[in-house]
């Protein structure tokens, strides 16, 4: 099968090979999946540029996230599911082997039956991102009624942030760095939106919220926003934190956070318990098939083009970064 690969980190350009490898077979207890499209996220291009060495003599074929159709099972799985649509998610989890080839062995239950109506390229981007994005929106409950604050709303968790919280029955703001940023947030379902690099976000939320602030903010720069947190979030709100780049060992305002009774929740989806991974994939597949979910496809790739997909996510390109592999 064709298949993408690296056997040293570096830049996509340099490390990054197309090429020729043997086709998995499923073991006991997994589905194969013929991979239509691969979705590509921060992480794999953070794992390519080195976030985690590639063991001597091995190769890394990348990315967690794709989509496509199940053609052959291994024992103790049924062959009804043999022709099943499917998205999957946590491809290369603890493994060597990802999306980002014609084939991809994986336990069964990380391939989710995908509606009639929802396209692979678009499933491909839902496993990171969305998963993601429901766990911090719901983790603590519902948020009916309630105001969520999303950072940089122009992203690919964000996106679906907004869209579930919105779903959920809140009112959503979003932070955002550019009108097009803006734009894409506005589709996503956000109702107010402040340019960050332009405008004061804590007095422009708290004008928005009649100063009552947020009781959510799903957060993507956790150590660079922790001083608009402080001033935004209403008495007992939660802060869902999925990445903080620009500050990975920020100082907590302690004190601030203390006489707000704030909550701190981390998310990274890998280690999400299974119950919440249960939820969310019951809620995205509700939703996908009544039509209620958009997934934000941006640019797409061909196989052979990879590495040009690795580089337009560490340009930050709008919206889900897909790589295509078959039908």
């Amino acid at each position: 099968m064709r298949a993408l690969w690296y056997e040293k980190v570096g830049p996509a350009a340099e490390v990054l090979v197309t090429g020729e490898v043997p086709t998995p077979a499923p073991q006991a207890g997994e589905v194969l999946v013929r991979v239509s499209a691969s979705g590509v996220n921060p992480v794999d291009v953070k794992l390519r540029n080195g976030l985690r060495p590639v063991p001597p003599g091995e190769r890394v074929v990348p990315h967690f996230d794709g989509a496509g159709t199940i053609e052959a099972v291994g024992a103790g799985i049924g062959a009804d599911r043999i022709g099943e649509r499917v998205w999957v998610y946590e491809a290369q989890w603890q493994r060597m082997s990802g999306t980002a080839a014609e084939y991809v062995s994986l336990p069964a239950h990380l391939a989710i039956t995908l509606p009639d109506a929802a396209d692979f390229a678009g499933a491909a981007c839902l496993g990171i991102p969305a998963m993601t994005a429901h766990r911090c929106v719901f983790a603590d409950g519902p948020v009916s009624g309630q105001t969520v604050l999303v950072t940089g709303g122009g992203g690919a968790v964000s996106g679906y942030a907004i869209q579930f919280a919105k779903l959920g029955g809140a009112k959503v703001v979003a932070t955002v760095s550019s009108p097009a940023k803006a734009e894409v947030a506005k589709v996503a379902g956000a109702d107010e939106m402040v340019n960050y690099t332009s405008d004061d976000v804590a007095a422009r939320v708290m004008e928005m919220t009649a100063d009552a602030g947020v009781e959510r903010i799903v957060e993507v720069a956790l150590g660079a926003n922790f001083a608009t947190t402080a001033g935004v979030l209403a008495n007992n709100g939660v802060v869902a934190a999925y990445a903080s780049d620009a500050e990975p060992e920020p100082a907590l305002p302690f004190r601030a956070l203390l006489y707000k009774n704030a909550a701190l929740r981390h998310v990274l989806v890998f280690g999400m318990p299974e119950s919440a991974k249960a939820e969310a994939i019951a809620d995205i597949t509700r939703w996908l098939a009544d039509g209620s979910l958009r997934n934000a496809v941006g640019q797409r790739f061909p196989l052979d083009q990879a590495a040009k997909a690795h580089e337009a996510v560490e340009e930050g390109s709008l919206g889900n970064v897909v790589v295509e592999i078959g039908t």
